[in-house]
């Protein structure tokens, strides 16, 4: 795995160095103690793994994450455990609380390779389904189960058949481009819904599955060039 480093300490950033070289598992390119250079590096250089510390001087760790697109895997560190929620929110793959061990730094990269596999896997497969980091674990959704996806503040509820729903913290975006864009269309802020399950559209209001989705001005044209009843 590629990986960078972004931490105001350059002590710390020797310990990963450190802990990189001797694992073997991760290679660690560049390290960096001012946010504005990494973000820089990775809009050049996109990487696997960015080990993030949390609590910075200029920005926070949690705040930096948010500005990168593509999004690699993070690997949060801290002194300050009370981070450790709103870090997960973000999908890390791990949250390490300084001073930490070889074997605590290990186990990470562990976690960080098995969501690599995953990623890989889904790339590969040719099984209709995709799958959701959700309850701390991933969750594996038939493409065919989806009804209609609900955008909520900072998380997502997919409403499936059978009346089951999966909470994942994602933004719309991302869930979006893990989907088959023949078969799924964005027609709100707050929804996304599969083209198949439509069964009627009346003035702004789709229905579907019971439930009546209303299209959002930003998506109006784009659906109704596409839909042809």
């Amino acid at each position: 795995m590629i990986a960078i480093a972004l931490d105001d300490e350059p002590p710390a950033l020797k310990v990963l160095d450190h802990f990189c070289q001797k694992t073997g598992q991760v290679h660690l390119i560049q390290t960096f103690t001012k946010p504005k250079d990494a973000q820089q590096y990775l809009a050049e250089h996109p990487v696997d793994l960015l080990f993030l510390d949390i609590q910075m001087p200029s920005v926070s760790g949690i705040d930096f994450y948010r500005t990168i697109q593509p999004e690699p895997m993070v690997i949060f560190t801290t002194a300050y455990s009370e981070f450790a929620v709103e870090g997960f929110n973000l999908k890390a793959i791990d949250y390490l609380l300084k001073p930490y061990t070889e074997a605590r730094f290990v186990q990470a990269i562990e976690k960080a390779h098995d969501y690599q596999q995953f990623q890989q896997l889904q790339a590969q497969s040719t099984d209709p389904s995709i799958l959701i980091r959700a309850d701390y674990s991933m969750v594996k959704v038939q493409i065919a189960d989806i009804l209609y996806i609900e955008g909520l503040d900072d998380y997502l509820k997919i409403h499936l058949e059978n009346k089951q729903r999966i909470v994942a913290r994602m933004t719309m975006k991302n869930l979006y481009d893990k989907l088959p864009a023949t078969d799924f269309v964005r027609v709100h802020r707050s929804f996304i819904i599969p083209k198949r399950r439509i069964e009627n559209v009346r003035r702004k209001v789709i229905t579907l599955a019971g439930v009546e989705i209303p299209i959002g001005r930003t998506y109006e044209r784009a659906f109704f060039e596409e839909w042809k009843p």
